[in-house]
């Protein structure tokens, strides 16, 4: 395998942004509960993370709970959400120890008391670090945060004449991020689901049939490798 740090520094990628999808199709296969296939994909995002870590990639923002997810079953909802807190309960100190930024987007305001809590506990304690900025995407839908950016302009007063794409940029959830260079979708499917529609306006995209829950370090090294061969036109 080509050496993964050097394709890294040669390509100047930075933002790696991820749909974490087939979860519960891997758990079918398995004749498994959802909820395994769900617990599963959280081994897979440690991993990814560290090897995020391990290859010198800066940013990854990964797909976690979009604004069209309120509408599956109640119950497998109520799990997510338990799910989430838990695993940000057991988690954050390490990934806190090993220097992890972590952020969030998306409209949090919607969410459980309880995990609007947890969300900003982990913010605040990691907001220091240095190591790799892992922005979670939780209630978010990509026209859902242009909608409001486009509201925090109009509140501004800024007049029409006076709107930029830059000025568009500064209002997302993720302003103050280079856009993703790469976006990778596992589970298959060929679509973006509503999310970054702003940010991966040139970012390469890469899809593979693996689902997450069985992404792995050795994965990534594939869409990276991927990435190194694909030439880059930024709308050209």
């Amino acid at each position: 395998m080509e050496d993964i740090n050097s394709i890294v520094t040669e390509t100047g990628l930075k933002h790696i942004a991820i749909i974490m999808d087939g979860n519960r199709r891997w758990a079918k296969l398995k004749n498994l509960p959802s909820a395994m296939g769900h617990k599963k994909g959280v081994d897979a995002l440690k991993a990814t993370l560290k090897a995020c870590d391990d290859f010198g990639v800066k940013y990854l923002t990964v797909y976690a709970f979009s604004t069209e997810n309120w509408n599956r079953k109640q119950d497998e909802v109520d799990f997510l959400m338990d799910l989430f807190c838990k695993t940000l309960q057991n988690e954050t100190k390490e990934m806190h120890e090993k220097n992890v930024v972590i952020k969030f987007i998306g409209n949090l305001s919607k969410l459980p008391e309880r995990l609007q809590s947890i969300l900003n506990e982990s913010v605040e304690l990691t907001k220091n670090n240095s190591g790799v900025n892992l922005q979670i995407a939780f209630n978010y839908g990509a026209r859902d945060e242009i909608v409001n950016a486009v509201k925090k302009i109009c509140d501004s007063g800024v007049s029409s004449e006076n709107i930029t794409e830059d000025l568009i940029s500064e209002n997302l959830y993720t302003a103050n991020m280079p856009d993703p260079d790469l976006l990778i979708r596992t589970g298959g499917e060929m679509r973006i689901s509503n999310y970054l529609l702003w940010q991966v306006a040139y970012s390469e995209i890469y899809i593979t049939q693996t689902f997450w829950p069985e992404f792995n370090k050795e994965a990534l090294a594939e869409a990276i490798m991927e990435f190194k061969n694909r030439q880059r036109r930024f709308g050209v």
